[in-house]
C-alpha cells in the first residue's frame, strides 16, 4: 500500500503489519523535489521484484535521514549493518557471528519491511550474492556478479563496451549474464549459479575472468584496483563475490543527487549511444511494461526452503515467535464492516474444507469471482470472462486477496463508494476434489457444482480445471490462466453439451473487460519477439538427465509465428517479416484454439526420405517474388515444427516452466492433416536413447531443455542445450580469394570469421561445398561490399596475400571436423547462406 502523496503523516496496514509513516512531505532529493512519499510509492511499485533479488539476504543500509542534499551541501550519510534497536518485532532478521562480535541484520522478505526501511530513509539497500539457508546458515552463492566501474576519463559507454566483451566469455562458460546499470557510475553483470560452488570458488572464477578481459583488451579493461592503473579504463571488479562483500540490490534507489536506480536493462540498450542511468519514475514505468528483466539471474528458492520469518536458534524471527501473518488482513484493510454487508470476521476459519464458489459480480463491469477453500480462507481469483466451458479457450484469472469462508454464501449489494461496489450473486457453488496445489504456481481440481448452477447450464456440473500462474500483472497482482482440461472425469463426459467438459455454445455472460478490481492484461506489443537461443552442449553437460526434456533438432530456420484474430505473421529470429515467403503456412490461424498466440518453431524443408535438408530450404529462403515463390513451393514445400508458446490470448506465458508451456502448446494447436504444421512430441526416452534415435533418423542432433526453465526472449541460455552429431559453425564472411584452374576468374574460397567481443576473429577459409550457383548468386554482392583494408587483424599472410576484403555483413554456415590449436576450423565445408541471421547473432560454438 503506497502512502498518500499529500499526507504528512499516515498510519497504514501493509501485509497485515501496522506502520506509522511520518514526514511524508520531507524532500529527500532536493534536485528533483522527490519526497519520502515518492520514495515509498516507488518501493511499493517495485516491491515484488526487489524482494525477489534481496530475499533471505542480510541487508546493509545507507541512510540519509535528512536527504541526499546538493553538490554544494551534500547530505549526511551513515552505513548501517545491525538492525535498529527500535525496529518492529515483526521485521525478519538473521544473526552473523564474526570473530569478535555478532551482527543482526534485517531481511527484506516482505513489503512491510521494505516500507519500514523507506520510512527511516534507508535509501540504498545492499546485499551479498548468497542467501541464508532454512536453518540460518550462510549458503553458497546463487549468483555471480561483476561490477564494471569506470575510472577517471571513462564513462558509462565504456562500461557497456566491456559488458559486451564479457558476455560471450560468460556464455562460453555456460553462464547467461544480465546487465544492470548501477544508478551510480557503472554496470553490474549478474549470472545465476546452481549453488554448488563456495564464495571462494566463485570469486576465483570471477577474478580469472577479469584478468582474461584485461589481457585481451588492456586498452579498456583493468582487473587491478590500484588507482594509478584505472584512468581511462573500466575496472572489472570481481571482489564483490566475496562472502563478506555486498552489492547494491537491483531496483534499489541510490543516494545520488537525483533518484537514480540500480536498473535491469536489455542487452540491446547497451548499444544505444544515449545510454544513461534511469531514475525511479523510469523504472516504475518499465516494470509495468517489461516485468522483471533480471528474474532469470536470481534462482527461485527451493520449495522446501522455509519462510525467513520462521523461528529458530539464531535465525530469523517475526513478532518474537508470533503466529504467521493473518491471511485476512488485506481483506479487512479494504473493507469497513460498518458500511458493507460483506462478512468481516476477526480470524481465519478452520482448515480442511473443500468448498468452492463462483460469484457473479456486477461491479463497474461484470466479472466472476472464483474461490477455492484452502487453509481456512477462500483463495480468490477474478475472471473477467467467467470460467471457460470448452478446452479450446483459456481465460484470464487475476488473483485477488484471500476472502473469509463466510463469503462462500454471500449474496447482496456492496454499497456505492465501497471496494467492489455492486451486486453479488452466486453463479455456482459446491465442493472440489484437489489434484495439485503448488502455492503461487499451479492448481488442478475437479469442481462438483449444483445441478441448477452455472456450470451445469454449459452441459455438466462436474468440471476439471487447471489454474496456471503466468506472472505479475500491471496492478501488481498475479495473473493466471484458467483452463478446462481436455481429460474430464467419466461422469462429466456424458453431459448435455455433447462435448467432453463443456457445451458448444458460447461462454456465459460475456464481459468485455474486468473492473478496477480485476485488471485485464495489457495489449499485445507490436515489437517483434526475439527467440530464446540454446548453447552448444554434450551428454556429459547434463548431470541430472531426468530433469530435462528432449526434442529432435530440426535443421531449418527459426520462426516466431504470431496469430491475431486468424491472421498469421511469420518473423525470422532477427525480426524480418517472412510471411510472404512461406504462404503455405498461412492456415496456422485455423489450427490455433485462441484469439491470439505467439509461437516459436522451426521452418524446414524435407528431402525425399523425409529428413530436414538445409540446402533444399535455401531454395525457398532467398525468394521474394510471388511468382517464383508459387512455382518453387510446388517442388519444395516447407513445414512448420512448433515447439514453444510465448503468449496465449494476450497473456504472456514466458515465465511459466517449460513443461507448463508445452502442455498449453499441445492443447492450443492442432496438427494440419498433411503434417505441414505440427507440434512434434518430446522424445519419450532417456538422454542416451534420444541421442541415438536422432542419429539413426539422420537428424542433426537433439535439443535438451530443462523442465523448470522459463522462456528468455533474446537470451542465449544454458537451460537449453543443443547436442549435435556434426559440428557446425555460423560464420561471417570477411573476404574472398580468387580461384584457380576453371575458377581462375571467379571466387575460389571465402575467408570467414566469428565475433570475439567487439572484434572479429579469423577462423579460416572455405571452398569445399561452394557450388557454382552459390558463387554466382553472391559474387556480385560481395564485390559491392568490397573494402580496401581487412576488417580484422589476425589473417595469416598466406591467406591475406591475394585476398579481396569485404564489409562483414553476410552470414553463412559451415560444417567442420574440429578446431586446430590456433583456433581455425579444420576441414570446413560450406553448408549455405544464412540470410535469416546477422553478424551479431553469430557465436563461437566450442
Amino acid at each position: 500500500m503506497a502512502p498518500p502523496r499529500t499526507a504528512r503523516q499516515q498510519t497504514v496496514t501493509v501485509d497485515g503489519r501496522t506502520l506509522r509513516l511520518s514526514n511524508l512531505d520531507k524532500v529527500l532529493y532536493p534536485a528533483t523535489g522527490t519526497t519520502k512519499a515518492d520514495v515509498l510509492a516507488y518501493y511499493a511499485a517495485v516491491a515484488p521484484h526487489l524482494i525477489r533479488h534481496a530475499r533471505h539476504r542480510p541487508v546493509t543500509r545507507k541512510r540519509w535521514v535528512h536527504g541526499v542534499g546538493t553538490p554544494e551541501e551534500p547530505g549526511e550519510m551513515f552505513f548501517q549493518k545491525n538492525i535498529d534497536d527500535n525496529a518492529p518485532d515483526w521485521v525478519p532478521r538473521r544473526a552473523i557471528q564474526h570473530k569478535d562480535h555478532t551482527n543482526v541484520y534485517p531481511l527484506v522478505d516482505d513489503l512491510a519491511t521494505l516500507t519500514w526501511l523507506g520510512q527511516i530513509a534507508a535509501i540504498e539497500i545492499h546485499v551479498p550474492q548468497w542467501r541464508f539457508t532454512a536453518d540460518g546458515a550462510r549458503g553458497n552463492p546463487d549468483r555471480l556478479v561483476l561490477d564494471l566501474d569506470p575510472g577517471p576519463g571513462a564513462g558509462l559507454a565504456d562500461c557497456a563496451a566491456v559488458a559486451l566483451l564479457a558476455r560471450p566469455i560468460l556464455q562460453g562458460m555456460g553462464l547467461e549474464p544480465f546487465p544492470v546499470t548501477s544508478g551510480s557510475k557503472g554496470i553490474h553483470l549478474y549470472c545465476a549459479l546452481d549453488g554448488r560452488q563456495t564464495s571462494e570458488q566463485v570469486s576465483a572464477v570471477a577474478r580469472e575472468l577479469a584478468r582474461a578481459l584485461e589481457a585481451d583488451h588492456p586498452d579498456i579493461a583493468v582487473s587491478d584496483m590500484k588507482k594509478a592503473l584505472r584512468p581511462g579504463r573500466v575496472l572489472v571488479d570481481w571482489s564483490q563475490n566475496n562472502a563478506n562483500k555486498t552489492t547494491v540490490s537491483p531496483y534499489s534507489l541510490r543516494g545520488r543527487f537525483e533518484p537514480t536506480v540500480a536498473a535491469p536493462r536489455r542487452w540491446e540498450e547497451l548499444d544505444d549511444e544515449d545510454l544513461r542511468h534511469l531514475d525511479h519514475q523510469d523504472v516504475a514505468q518499465r516494470v509495468q511494461e517489461f516485468g522483471d528483466l533480471l528474474a532469470p539471474a536470481t534462482p527461485d528458492l527451493p520449495a522446501d526452503d522455509g519462510d525467513a520469518g520462521d523461528d529458530g536458534d539464531g535465525g530469523a524471527r517475526s513478532g518474537g515467535g508470533a503466529a504467521p501473518p493473518d491471511r485476512l488482513s488485506t481483506y479487512r484493510a479494504m473493507r469497513d464492516a460498518a458500511k458493507t454487508p460483506e462478512p468481516v470476521p476477526d480470524a481465519v476459519g478452520p482448515a480442511g474444507g473443500n468448498s468452492f464458489v463462483i460469484q457473479e459480480h456486477h461491479a463497474r463491469r461484470l466479472h466472476y469471482d472464483f474461490r477455492l477453500e484452502h487453509e481456512g480462507v477462500l483463495v480468490s481469483w477474478a475472471l473477467p470472462k467467467g470460467p471457460p466451458l470448452t478446452p479450446s479457450r483459456n481465460h484470464l484469472a487475476v488473483q485477488t486477496e484471500d476472502h473469509p469462508l463466510d463469503y462462500g454464501s454471500f449474496e447482496g449489494t456492496i454499497p456505492h463508494g465501497e471496494y467492489g461496489a455492486g451486486e453479488v450473486t452466486i453463479w455456482d457453488a459446491g465442493t472440489y476434489e484437489l489434484e495439485k496445489w503448488r502455492d503461487g504456481k499451479e492448481v488442478i481440481c475437479t469442481l462438483h457444482g449444483r445441478a441448477d448452477g452455472g456450470l451445469a447450464k454449459g452441459g455438466t456440473a462436474i468440471r476439471r480445471y487447471a489454474l496456471i500462474n503466468t506472472g505479475g500483472g500491471s496492478s501488481g497482482r498475479s495473473n493466471w490462466l484458467i483452463h478446462l482440461m481436455k481429460d474430464q472425469p467419466a461422469e462429466a463426459q456424458h453431459g448435455a453439451g455433447g462435448e467432453a467438459g463443456g457445451p458448444a455454445s458460447p461462454d456465459p455472460a460475456p464481459a468485455p473487460a474486468a473492473d478496477a478490481n480485476a485488471p485485464v492484461p495489457a495489449a499485445p506489443s507490436a515489437v517483434p519477439v526475439r527467440p530464446m537461443m540454446a548453447t552448444l552442449g554434450s551428454e556429459q553437460a547434463i548431470p541430472d538427465p531426468d530433469a530435462w526434456a528432449y526434442e529432435m533438432k530440426w535443421d531449418g530456420v527459426r520462426c516466431i509465428a504470431t496469430v491475431r484474430d486468424g491472421t498469421v505473421t511469420l518473423a525470422s529470429r532477427n525480426g524480418i517479416d517472412t510471411t510472404p515467403t512461406y504462404p503455405e503456412l498461412g492456415d496456422l490461424g485455423d489450427l490455433v484454439h485462441a484469439d491470439s498466440a505467439v509461437l516459436d518453431g522451426e521452418i524446414v524443408a524435407l528431402d525425399p526420405r523425409g529428413r530436414p535438408d538445409f540446402s533444399l530450404l535455401q531454395t525457398r529462403m532467398k525468394l521474394t517474388h510471388r511468382a517464383e515463390i508459387e512455382a518453387v513451393r510446388q517442388v519444395t514445400p516447407v513445414r512448420l515444427m512448433l515447439f514453444d508458446l510465448l503468449e496465449l490470448d494476450g497473456t504472456d506465458v514466458t515465465r511459466l516452466e517449460y513443461r507448463q508451456r508445452r502442455e498449453l502448446l499441445e492443447r492450443a494447436v492442432d496438427a494440419a492433416e498433411d503434417g505441414h504444421i505440427q507440434v512434434p512430441p518430446a522424445i519419450d526416452a532417456t538422454l542416451g536413447e534420444a541421442v541415438e534415435a536422432s542419429r539413426q533418423l539422420g537428424l542433426e542432433g537433439i535439443m535438451a531443455k530443462r523442465l523448470t526453465s522459463d522462456y528468455q526472449p533474446g537470451a542465449r541460455s544454458s537451460s537449453w542445450l543443443k547436442i549435435k552429431h556434426l559440428r557446425t559453425q555460423e560464420v561471417v564472411v570477411v573476404g574472398w580469394r580468387p580461384g584457380k584452374g576453371t575458377r581462375a576468374s571467379k571466387i575460389g574460397s571465402l575467408l570467414v570469421a566469428v565475433p570475439d567481443g567487439v572484434d572479429l576473429r579469423y577462423v579460416g577459409r572455405v571452398g569445399s561445398g561452394l557450388t557454382e550457383r552459390d558463387l554466382a548468386e553472391v559474387g556480385a554482392r560481395l564485390k559491392k561490399l568490397g573494402r580496401k583494408t581487412a576488417p580484422l587483424a589476425d589473417v595469416p599472410g598466406v591467406d591475406a596475400s591475394d585476398a579481396h576484403w569485404v564489409r562483414p555483413s553476410l552470414v553463412g554456415e559451415v560444417q567442420y571436423s574440429e578446431h586446430t590449436g590456433t583456433g581455425r576450423l579444420r576441414h570446413p565445408v560450406w553448408r549455405g547462406w544464412r540470410p535469416d541471421k546477422t553478424p551479431s547473432d553469430v557465436v563461437l560454438e566450442l
